[in-house]
């Protein structure tokens, strides 16, 4: 299958994309750093320096590769951060998904391919009782969301939008693990990276729709995943990690 992932340099990205290779995918891998090429293409993958704010740029990478599926997992966010995130930060953060996700969707569609599968998170959920299923609405105090919530929304309308597209959304937990903000879990919801990972690649296959992807931690269900996809959050890649 031929696949394009979208942000292939990041700490969910570069596990994906060896899990992508290891199981036989042609892989197309972006990044807007010319720097990280390099490990993408060391990594099996393609490389394809593109931002996701160049439509055209967008448009043309996605005609080359032409995808089977296009796979979101695009942030904008500092590599050495830690929560609380500033308003600035949120803000570009947002703003990729709104704008990032619109282009990368239209050059999908453009270029044929008949899924999308995106990075959401699952701790925008509004408060009430948990464990927090996937229908469940998401944060807008007084029908106001947070620009977090605003950019969480309007990625996942773009993705279930597009016409002749089948659409995923994987609302992952806080993510720990190597190359994240955390060694170990943070706040619930909570998941590791490898573990996101392997929710993206169980995603190219199943049905479309909404998943949380997070560990049995009690904040999320996670009973969708496990039933649908045949996900467990305790995947790790070269072995399982203890109960």
């Amino acid at each position: 299958m031929r696949i394009f992932l979208a942000g292939a340099s990041g700490a969910v990205g570069r596990p994906l994309t060896r899990l992508l290779v290891a199981a036989g995918h042609d892989v197309t891998g972006t990044t807007r750093l010319k720097d990280k090429a390099a490990a993408i293409a060391a990594s099996g993958a393609r490389p394809a320096v593109v931002d996701a704010f160049d439509a055209e740029g967008m448009r043309r990478a996605m005609a080359e590769a032409r995808p089977d599926v296009v796979i979101h997992q695009m942030t904008d966010l500092p590599q050495a951060a830690r929560p609380p995130l500033g308003p600035e930060v949120l803000e570009r953060n947002a703003r990729l998904r709104m704008v990032g996700t619109r282009n990368l969707v239209t050059a999908a569609q453009a270029a044929g391919a008949k899924r999308v599968v995106a990075q959401s998170i699952a701790f925008a959920y509004a408060p009430g009782r948990t464990p927090h299923h996937e229908a469940d609405p998401l944060d807008a105090p007084q029908g106001k969301p947070s620009v977090n919530v605003q950019g969480i929304i309007a990625l996942e309308q773009a993705v279930f939008g597009a016409p002749g597209v089948a659409g995923v959304i994987l609302r992952y937990g806080r993510l720990y693990g190597a190359g994240t903000w955390h060694a170990r879990p943070p706040e619930p919801p909570t998941v590791h990276a490898e573990a996101a990972a392997q929710a993206a690649l169980l995603a190219l296959g199943g049905p479309p729709g909404i998943y949380n992807i997070a560990d049995d931690d009690g904040a999320v269900s996670i009973v969708r995943a496990r039933q649908q996809l045949g996900w467990s959050p305790l995947f790790r890649i070269g072995g399982r990690a203890a109960p």
